[in-house]
């Protein structure tokens, strides 16, 4: 018999496998301009199984002060969340403690990123094996998974402010 895994547990990196970055920008109704959307994932590979992955990533972002499964938090008033966002370059780059990723964003992304001075960051705990690095990922296939309503209420959301080396 196994005990599950709380915030105050351990867990080795290797644990939580392949953490991938992918990002897409759109319009809400009611907007007028474009919000940058960053999904953080995992393949699921992790050395013990998805599982322990999922568990082991749960344990990560509470250790960084994101709520998985909890309320959208916002980066810029909760002074405790340590995940950072770095725009420079083209590229917008993640780091967290366990995670730094690294997305090569599109000039509409990076305009609504910039515009906003923000992106809705969202942390997945349920893997997505078939998203795989150098592959592309259609629009329907991510919104099948970035929409999905087991994956939305298990992840942590956050609104991350956007920084800069200028």
């Amino acid at each position: 018999m196994t005990t599950p895994q709380t915030s105050t547990g351990t867990f080795a990196p290797a644990q939580l496998g392949t953490q991938i970055l992918i990002g897409w920008s759109s319009r809400q109704p009611g907007a007028d301009q474009d919000t940058a959307y960053l999904l953080a994932y995992s393949l699921g590979d992790g050395q013990d199984g998805p599982e322990v992955g999922r568990n082991a990533l749960r344990i990560a972002l509470e250790r960084a002060g994101l709520q998985a499964g909890g309320p959208i938090q916002d980066a810029a008033e909760a002074p405790g969340i340590q995940a950072k966002l770095l725009v420079q370059a083209g590229q917008a780059v993640l780091t967290m403690p366990h995670l730094k990723a690294q997305y090569p964003a599109p000039p509409e992304w990076l305009a609504a990123a910039l515009g906003q001075g923000q992106v809705y960051g969202m942390f997945a705990t349920t893997p997505w094996p078939e998203a795989v690095p150098g592959q592309p990922v259609s629009e329907d296939r991510l919104r099948a998974f970035a929409a999905n309503e087991e994956v939305v209420r298990t992840a942590a959301h956050c609104l991350l402010p956007v920084r800069s080396l200028g």
